[in-house]
């Protein structure tokens, strides 16, 4: 009987593969949001009042020593003074003066600021439901990783020479370039590889991600990376005579939203023998020692 390919499960047994990452309830949420960010908000307040200009307000935010408070004051900063100014690029604390030079002529002005500010009450609640959305982004890709890590390890027992290793949740990824050293490219992160117990042997690596409601661009963008990853790795696999396998781990209802589990069909379909797509629930039947090993005997 022929594997079960990840196309093969079809659209009424899918929700049936999904593993759902508990979330939480509002209003419920407010007391503790409010708890954790009216400190951000006070800072905030002071740092205000003591600023003669926007630029000013955020060179002073920059100059914050503590770096979850200083996060925590950007994503305040973005919401009254600079909505378009990407979080990501505020985080920069080196660069704030080219973000100054760069974006601070659409910056709004500090007196409307200031009134803007005096106008809310503090707490704010919305402000902190907004902040508390922040809160745990990347927890379930997170808590993704460590359930495969710990299904992994119970399915492949320690008296299997098969082992993972990686970040299991926080912590930098792995590069390609610190398994092969002469791997083409500096920064290609993987969030796992599965070798033998010195590591001596590859066998597979891969990535890990919940897709919570992802869609249109963010979809295209997803499945985009994970075609360029398997396409360098296997590139270079080959180059070398590695039987190396690829695994994509993915899970969440993002995964029943448009085209997703269609993208990732394609995806695995380019190479089925060396490229496989797998939901937490699909790991015992799927993953198998045949699949990873098949073909090291030449290795």
């Amino acid at each position: 009987m022929a594997e079960k390919s990840f196309r093969d499960y079809g659209r009424e047994e899918r929700r049936n593969y999904i593993t759902l990452s508990s979330g939480e309830f509002y209003p419920d949420i407010l007391e503790q949001a409010c708890l954790l960010y009216e400190p951000v908000l006070q800072s905030f307040r002071r740092i205000l009042e003591i600023s003669a200009s926007s630029t000013e307000l955020f060179m002073n935010i920059a100059a914050e020593r503590n770096s979850w408070m200083r996060v925590q004051l950007c994503r305040v900063f973005k919401r009254y003074v600079s909505p378009e100014t990407p979080v990501e690029l505020l985080k920069k604390k080196t660069q704030a003066e080219r973000i100054c030079r760069d974006f601070g002529r659409d910056f709004r002005a500090i007196p409307v600021v200031q009134a803007k500010f005096d106008s809310r009450p503090l707490p704010d609640e919305a402000l902190c439901a907004l902040l508390w959305e922040y809160k745990d982004r990347g927890k379930k890709g997170y808590d993704l990783t460590e359930r495969f890590f710990d299904l992994f390890q119970s399915l492949f027992s320690t008296e299997n020479e098969f082992v993972i290793w990686g970040p299991k949740r926080a912590g930098q990824d792995v590069q390609a370039k610190s398994i092969w050293p002469d791997y083409p490219n500096d920064s290609r992160p993987l969030d796992f590889v599965i070798s033998n117990k010195d590591k001596s042997r590859i066998y597979a690596v891969g990535l890990a991600r919940y897709d919570g409601d992802r869609g249109g661009a963010q979809e295209d963008d997803r499945t985009g990376g994970y075609k360029n990853c398997a396409d360098e790795v296997l590139a270079y696999a080959d180059s070398r005579g590695l039987p190396v396998r690829i695994l994509f781990v993915n899970d969440g209802p993002g995964l029943l939203l448009g085209t997703m589990w269609e993208d990732y069909s394609r995806i695995e379909e380019r190479d089925p023998k060396r490229i496989k797509v797998l939901t937490l629930r699909m790991v015992p039947e799927r993953l198998t020692e045949d699949w990873l090993t098949s073909g090291m005997e030449n290795a």
